[in-house]
């Protein structure tokens, strides 16, 4: 096996980082370095410029051929603790960084290309990379799922993974919109789930100011 097959590539995103309801999707995809060029002619591109039926078929496609793919999936309350943490540096972008790290470390990663949640992507990298053994290369950019296959194939399966979940919260309690903030229907549907009285369900993350703005 040449340098190029031992090393494991692996690219990392998240889908549902900014809604109060449900849950935050990371997804870590993995290739021996000499087989990336199947990203390639799979055409996989960023989750957001395709379609459901075609992010569905290319997710399955993905992890076919994938070395490793693994997906953490972050509930509600977890990321209500972690938000709402008094020390400055243990919010959302940190719980990121340990769920990214944990992904790379289960597919035993060499090289890392990481799509950045905080404003300044080289600092997230440094977060996660000191998170892992050394000698793991990181490259953490911004809109790094438009620039890189390896990617874009993790926010392929993130986004599929996150449809999914969300898919199941509607079909319980039915249509609330985006489940974004700034969703005039989700708006509402919280409303109506605040008038209501009682505990709110798991899926909503209570941390959000939308909720207090509601209230």
């Amino acid at each position: 096996m040449n340098e190029e097959d031992r090393q494991i590539v692996c690219g990392v995103d998240d889908a549902g980082r900014g809604p109060v309801i449900g849950p935050m999707v990371l997804a870590g995809v993995a290739f021996r370095g000499g087989r990336l060029h199947l990203l390639e002619e799979l055409g996989v591109r960023d989750s957001k410029a395709l379609s459901p039926a075609r992010r569905l078929r290319l997710r399955d496609r993905i992890c076919e051929l994938a070395d490793r793919v693994e997906v953490e999936v972050v509930q509600p309350g977890e990321i209500d603790e972690y938000v709402l943490r008094k020390e400055k540096l243990w919010k959302l972008n940190r719980l990121e960084a340990e769920k990214v790290a944990l992904i790379l470390l289960k597919v035993g990663a060499s090289v890392a290309y990481v799509d950045a949640s905080d404003v300044d992507a080289e600092r997230f990298g440094r977060t996660v990379a000191e998170m892992l053994p050394r000698g793991v290369e990181v490259i953490s950019e911004h809109h790094a799922d438009v620039k890189y296959p390896i990617v874009s194939a993790a926010s392929i399966v993130a986004k599929v993974r996150r449809d999914a979940e969300v898919e199941r919260i509607r079909a319980e309690y039915g249509d609330f919109g985006s489940g974004y903030p700034s969703d005039p229907k989700t708006r509402i549907f919280l409303q109506k789930l605040l008038e209501d009285g009682g505990e709110l369900p798991a899926f909503v993350r209570r941390s959000w100011k939308t909720l207090k703005k509601l209230s």
